[in-house]
Formats: C-alpha cells, sequence, structure tokens
C-alpha cells in the first residue's frame, strides 16, 4: 500500500509559496561565483550574462503534488511537463520577483548537469538502480528548472542528509532487478545495455516502471502515483527503441 504525503507548504520560503502551491516543492539558491567550473561551463554564459547574473536557482519537485497540479492544468503540448514548469517559472519570475533579470537554462535546447546542482544541493546520493536518492524522499523527487537571475535570495544551506543506500544492508532493489543489471558482487559493474534489452522485450515487466527502484523501500510516503511512473517510463521506452 502507498501513502500518499501529506505537504506541509507552512515550511516554505514565502518567495518559492507560489512554485510549490504548484507541486514545485523543492528549491536551492546557489551563488553563480561559487559554482564549480565545471557547472558554469555548461551554462554557456555570455560575457554579459557574466556581469548581470548574480544566482542559479534549482527547482525541483518531490512527491505526488506536482502531478496532481500537472493533472490539472491538463497534458498540453508535445512536452508537457516542461511547458508546464515554464509557464509556472515565468508568472513566478512576472510575480515576487517582477523586475528581476533572468534566463531560464532548464528546460532549455542546451544539456545542463542536473545531477551535479542536485549533489551540490544535497538532495542527490548515487543508488544501485541509477536514479538518485534521498534519505527522506528516497528517489521520488525531480529536477524541473534551472533560472539564472540577477536576484540576492538567501542562499541555500546545503541540505546535510547520509546516502540511504549506505546502511541498507538487504540491497532489496538489487534483488529486484529481473535483467541482473544493477552493480552487485554477482553481476560486478552496472549493466546498462542489459537494463535497456530487457525493457525492449515484449511483454517485459520494466517497460513502465523499473521494478528495481520500486523495491527501494525509502521514500515511500513520497512515492510517485503509478500514473505519473508509467508515464515517466513509458516516454523513455520510446526513446529507447529510437536509439538502442
Amino acid at each position: 500500500m502507498v501513502i500518499e504525503a501529506i505537504s506541509d507548504n507552512s515550511l516554505v520560503d514565502p518567495i518559492f509559496a507560489s512554485l510549490a502551491a504548484q507541486g514545485l516543492n523543492l528549491s536551492a539558491v546557489f551563488s553563480l561565483e561559487s559554482l564549480p567550473p565545471e557547472v558554469l561551463a555548461t551554462l554557456a554564459l555570455t560575457d554579459d550574462e557574466r556581469g548581470r547574473f548574480r544566482q542559479l536557482i534549482l527547482i525541483g519537485h518531490r512527491g505526488r503534488d506536482f502531478w496532481t497540479a500537472l493533472q490539472r492544468r491538463g497534458m498540453h503540448g508535445a512536452h508537457p511537463m516542461d511547458q508546464f514548469v515554464t509557464e509556472r517559472i515565468a508568472a513566478w519570475m512576472e510575480g515576487p520577483l517582477q523586475g528581476h533579470g533572468w534566463r531560464q537554462v532548464f528546460p532549455g535546447p542546451q544539456p545542463v548537469g542536473l545531477q551535479r546542482l542536485g549533489a551540490l544541493a544535497g538532495w542527490h546520493h548515487p543508488s544501485p538502480f541509477w536514479v538518485g536518492v534521498d534519505a527522506e524522499w528516497g528517489s521520488w523527487f525531480a529536477y524541473r528548472a534551472v533560472v539564472l537571475a540577477d536576484t540576492q535570495l538567501a542562499l541555500t544551506p546545503r541540505r546535510e542528509t547520509p546516502s540511504p543506500c549506505d546502511t541498507c544492508t538487504d540491497k532489496p532493489c538489487i534483488g529486484a532487478c529481473p535483467a541482473g543489471a544493477l552493480a552487485s558482487e554477482r553481476t560486478g559493474s552496472w549493466r546498462l545495455q542489459a537494463c535497456l534489452d530487457f525493457r525492449k522485450q515484449p511483454d517485459s515487466p520494466c517497460q513502465d516502471r523499473c521494478l528495481a527502484r520500486n523495491a527501494c523501500p525509502v521514500g515511500e510516503g513520497h512515492r510517485y502515483a503509478d500514473t505519473q511512473v508509467a508515464y515517466h517510463y513509458l516516454h523513455s521506452m520510446r526513446a529507447i527503441r529510437e536509439r538502442y
């Protein structure tokens, strides 16, 4: 039985309240000058932007609230999640941050090191099933937007929580993977092709979910709705069939 997490927006910084109300309930503010060079390189800043922008704002979500808000708005456009996030970010910048210069980097045409930013924020720890995990949320969170801005918001302290995988002795995710693709003493390193080949099989149980991810007990109260899980994994299946 999946227990739906209860959101407590009373703990949200008022600046981010309108985003949290739309399910975008994770945020981290970085000083641009404090970011590692390899992260800055992915942002493709122009000389003008280097002098103008002061901060990078990472926006994400945990739990089911984002999916609920998206369904309420409707799945419009070729990329409904990205379109919804872009709309919400624009409304936010024209609301509590009106008058500030900004540029949305993600969603956008250029790849951004989201997991690296997540690690800097303290959200992301590696897992055997190659999805970031958090000690509280498990793997049930995602990165949704990266914004450069000339704001002077309070910087976000790094989230200091240990990796739940470090103290997990049973490793149920490894045993749950029918492809034997996860890194273990038996299989060796992570085997991406084994995962992809198994998912592409007719009637594979992994087409619309990851059984290994579902077996992880961490963050059970934040687990996505089955419809959201299926949406993401069926979307990835289309890309897998095209590229692999």
